[in-house]
């Protein structure tokens, strides 16, 4: 059987674990486009116009596959860690293209709940292999071979700094390291925390190639992703209360952790126009920073009407400040 899997939302997390499952299990994998022009213009006018921009662009990939496979896989999904969820909009996903998007093939849409079950992506994953004809025990098998796998992919990509930069099937997300030779030393100017959801940093076209961007630039870019999760959830610790949005923890408790254990020279934190959570997280944030930090920080919202060229203006005034930061004597250390 060939299986789409739409190249958004938590295709940044999990591409490498369902494609090793679905392969074990004698399927195809079969990626939707990078996100481009068209891709988001069929979201845009499939969706309702009250939805943030990653479910929008989710339509678009979903409407690129419908004609190249069996099946496309949208898992219901409610929550990734125990005790926390992730926004409402995975949970209604399925429902939301069934009613949306005309001549879909079949949806594979299991539910996924980690909240009070440990073994709840375990049982998913047989719940997905069954649906596809395959036993229990094969399922199994594909499971505890792509866990392993998928576990040994996230240790190597912490280990080495290696964002998960969407190069489809090359090597999972591995990336070439950029050239900083033409630096002192080959040395990196600046430390920069890019925070945000991965489907709204990672993707090129929806971030306005912002990673790239900034490496241009001759920044070290730390995401959530090459964090190890000990700091990360040291860092959430330090919040009054837990927060209960694995996304929006994930992105404070890389922020507290890094401002107050690491140099840092700035930080940029990307958000969906419209995302509630988004809102409140960015809120916390700014204003831990303003408070208690001296630290340049830019704050990016994306939509579909967001032009580029005030983009790449804000994104040029921001590096400007860390280049006097730099350069001046007189500064406040950016650590801390």
């Amino acid at each position: 059987m060939r299986i789409g899997i739409p190249r958004a939302l938590l295709y940044y997390n999990y591409y490498p674990f369902w494609k090793i499952f679905f392969e074990s299990l004698g399927h195809e994998v079969v990626l939707s486009s990078p996100t481009n022009k068209k891709i988001l213009k069929d979201g845009l006018e499939s969706t309702v116009d009250d939805a943030c921009l990653p479910v929008k662009v989710f339509h678009g990939h979903v409407i690129d596959l419908i004609n190249t496979v069996d099946a496309v896989f949208i898992p219901r999904i409610i929550s990734v860690e125990s005790g926390e969820f992730i926004c409402p909009k995975f949970l209604g996903l399925p429902d939301m293209i069934r009613n949306s998007v005309a001549g879909l093939p079949r949806i594979i849409d299991c539910e996924l709940s980690l909240y009070r079950n440990k073994t709840g992506f375990m049982e998913h994953a047989i719940r997905v292999g069954r649906l596809l004809g395959n036993s229990t025990q094969e399922a199994l098998r594909a499971y505890l071979l792509a866990s392993s796998k998928y576990n040994s992919y996230k240790k190597f990509r912490v280990k080495n700094g290696r964002l998960p930069i969407d190069e489809g099937d090359k090597s999972f997300f591995e990336v070439t390291a950029p050239d900083y030779s033409k630096y002192k030393d080959g040395s990196f100017k600046f430390n920069v925390l890019v925070l945000g959801h991965p489907y709204n940093i990672y993707d090129r076209y929806v971030s306005m190639n912002l990673i790239k961007k900034l490496q241009d630039f001759g920044a070290k870019i730390i995401t959530p992703e090459i964090i190890p999760e000990r700091n990360i959830s040291a860092g959430a610790k330090k919040l009054n209360k837990k927060l209960f949005w694995t996304l929006g923890k994930n992105i404070l408790g890389s922020a507290y952790y890094y401002m107050d254990n690491c140099k840092l020279d700035g930080i940029v934190h990307v958000a969906s126009f419209g995302c509630g959570p988004d809102s409140l997280v960015g809120e916390l944030l700014e204003r831990k920073v303003s408070r208690d930090y001296s630290l340049p920080f830019l704050y990016l919202n994306l939509d579909e009407h967001a032009g580029e060229e005030g983009f790449n203006t804000r994104l040029e005034a921001f590096v400007d400040i860390l280049e006097r930061r730099r350069c001046g004597e007189s500064n406040v250390s950016s650590h801390g």
